[in-house]
């Protein structure tokens, strides 16, 4: 039996949890602030259901083989409560973040050689606690070798894809570049396509051109057409549509992942003397108009 506990049982972390609990050789276990009873999870081929264990109090946390985290980037040393209580000399940690900073973020709380950097698309909504709708079939990427092979084995027996990349890095750049324009919805709050412009091209042209000079400079491999098909995205982006995660953060009131999505390109730009104006600008205001989380 493969134990696995999951941190942040949201959207992205629940949909994970049910499809892996769907192999009866895993035991999962739910790491949740509030507790619930089981997940449903309406899928693209029909609901899933699963009744893994929850627990809400570290303190019950036993040593497990996987810890995957599923929170936002900005909660990661929250997870040291948990992480101190499921981690033994033989557990890894997948990160299932958004972002390419996975190690940098966590190295501080588990040895880097033990932690999985997990890319993830997986267009997924939390109705309710347990209560999920995935849009689309998942895609993970992670690292080729023993750690990120062995985490892509666990979804074997699911409708998640999941491979291991010798070029994981640039795995992660491009899906950044691909979403690093979702910032606009975020701050206008309303879909791009009825709005568009080409006043509107070129700022999200902006943001996804800087991005892709910083990720090639990181020593990734990002094709051209990744700029020309975000702006097709953005521009066919329907009315009425959530634009990404950010966008759905602001409208809940909830803490954005601004530095994770946006500000580390300008961070990143900074090291590698990269102007990022574009970017910096929009990070400048998104940050300005959801703190402090005013609608609340």
């Amino acid at each position: 039996m493969t134990t696995i506990a999951l941190i942040g049982p949201g959207a992205i972390g629940g949909t994970v949890a049910a499809w892996l609990a769907q192999n009866p050789d895993f035991a999962i276990t739910l790491c949740a602030r509030t507790p619930l009873d089981d997940l449903r999870v309406e899928t693209p081929s029909g609901m899933i259901t699963a009744r893994p264990r929850v627990i809400t109090d570290p303190a019950l946390a036993e040593t497990v083989d996987w810890v995957l985290v599923a929170t936002k980037t900005y909660d990661v040393d929250s997870t040291k409560r948990w992480l101190d209580r499921l981690v033994g000399p033989e557990t890894r940690v997948a990160i299932i973040q958004n972002g390419v900073e996975h190690v940098r973020l966590f190295e501080h709380l588990v040895p880097a050689e033990r932690l999985v950097p997990v890319m993830i698309n997986l267009p997924a909504a939390r109705n309710a606690p347990g209560r999920i709708v995935q849009s689309r079939h998942g895609i993970i990427a992670v690292p080729a070798g023993r750690n990120g092979e062995d985490f892509a084995a666990l979804f074997a027996h699911s409708e998640i894809e999941a491979a291991a990349h010798a070029d994981f890095l640039s795995q992660a750049w491009i899906k950044l570049a691909g979403n690093c324009g979702a910032v606009v919805p975020a701050l206008t709050l309303r879909a791009t396509g009825p709005v568009w412009s080409d006043d509107l091209a070129a700022i999200v042209r902006g943001l996804v051109e800087e991005c892709v000079a910083v990720g090639r400079a990181e020593g990734a491999t990002i094709p051209d057409s990744v700029i020309v098909n975000t702006i097709a995205s953005s521009r066919g982006m329907p009315e009425g549509a959530v634009g990404g995660s950010l966008h759905a953060d602001r409208l809940a009131g909830n803490q954005m992942e601004i530095d994770a999505r946006n500000g580390v390109i300008v961070r990143l730009g900074t090291k590698h003397g990269i102007p990022t104006p574009v970017n910096k600008m929009l990070v400048t205001l998104l940050g300005a108009a959801g703190s402090p989380w005013a609608s609340r």
